[in-house]
């Protein structure tokens, strides 16, 4: 089966096993795991932030920075198409008491003149202030879409200048950083806090990064132990992050290329329209016929092909370290005699 539906089905490298295999196992929640604490420091000194958090995954940690900004209540501001408003939600609202506003956006930028309009630096008849405004790189929804960062650094602008911080999601921030020929560091210095997955392009098991001040991961420890998320033997998981933070990253740029290769054999498919931009990272949007998706993906399934619905009329797939050329081969060929029968 070559499997699109996510970056997340990649299996642990072999550097990976092997220092799972001989990782410490302190407990984490209470003397602390030397190699918990080597993942966080590297972590943190990686992307340019004082310190670091481990946590389970992107949305712990999302979620966890959403509590931490929301000390005093108020607003949310995320554009419509965040993953943090369209798939959690709970987050933002019952964990943390944010009211979420949701601006339109383009390719994953919000609009400016309406994001500045809808922060609100303090309290009035109608609303509490903006505690957050949250962006998202690379963009999930948009197709892997990655903001610039003269972007970045309008709504942090806007932002500080009427008190509120700026939680960067970047879940996919080095496939984010790699499209741009840029350090990872350069994106992250426009957020208060920053989220990264271990466990999508670089193919560690499990885990996310959440990262700030010292200050703030102070408090985000206390909150990741508020949810549940107090980890004993952490170090084994630990240990993969740390090969996948220092081994990972460089090679993203193999399933950029891909992914591009895909859409330009896709996008004059009669199945798919596969839309006007070309892919920046490694995740690739296809429109298809209203009522169409779920249908092309039982039929790409019959050919070994394992990918995604988003919705009745769109399909995504997502390129990773498991796809070679030979498997965007067999992809273009599966598309095309799927778009024969479907004449």
């Amino acid at each position: 089966m070559i499997d699109l539906r996510s970056d997340t089905v990649t299996r642990p490298t072999e550097a990976m096993w092997d220092a799972m295999r001989n990782a410490s196992l302190g407990d984490d929640t209470l003397e602390g795991d030397a190699t918990v604490q080597a993942l966080e420091q590297e972590a943190a000194t990686l992307l340019g932030k004082e310190d670091a958090l481990f946590v389970c995954s992107g949305t712990m940690g999302n979620a966890i920075a959403t509590l931490v900004h929301a000390c005093h209540g108020g607003e949310a501001v995320l554009d419509q198409e965040a993953h943090m408003a369209n798939s959690e939600g709970g987050g933002v609202s019952r964990l943390a008491g944010l009211f979420c506003r949701t601006i339109p956006s383009h390719r994953g930028e919000m609009n400016l003149e309406v994001l500045s309009d809808a922060i609100r630096s303090g309290y009035s008849r109608y609303g509490e202030p903006t505690a957050m405004v949250a962006i998202e790189t690379s963009h999930n929804a948009a197709g892997g879409c990655v903001q610039s960062l003269d972007y970045l650094a309008q709504v942090a602008s806007v932002a500080h200048e009427r008190g509120a911080a700026v939680h960067l999601d970047g879940a996919r921030l080095f496939n984010a950083a790699v499209a741009l020929g840029i350090d990872a560091r350069d994106i992250a210095q426009h957020g208060d806090s920053v989220t990264f997955c271990l466990s999508k392009g670089l193919s560690a098991p499990m885990g996310s990064i959440l990262l700030g001040s010292r200050e703030f991961i102070e408090r985000a420890r206390t909150f990741r132990r508020t949810i549940g998320g107090g980890l004993r033997q952490a170090g084994i998981m630990a240990a993969a992050g740390l090969v996948a933070l220092r081994t990972m990253p460089a090679r993203l740029a193999e399933d950029h290329r891909r992914t591009l290769l895909l859409w330009e054999r896709l996008r004059n498919s009669a199945l798919v329209e596969a839309g006007q931009y070309p892919p920046q990272t490694n995740i690739l949007r296809l429109a298809v016929p209203s009522g169409k998706a779920e249908n092309h993906v039982r039929q790409l399934a019959l050919h070994g092909i394992a990918i995604r619905a988003s919705g009745p009329c769109a399909l995504r797939l997502v390129v990773h370290r498991h796809i070679d050329d030979a498997a965007i081969d067999a992809v273009s060929h599966a598309f095309e005699a799927l778009a024969g029968c479907d004449r």
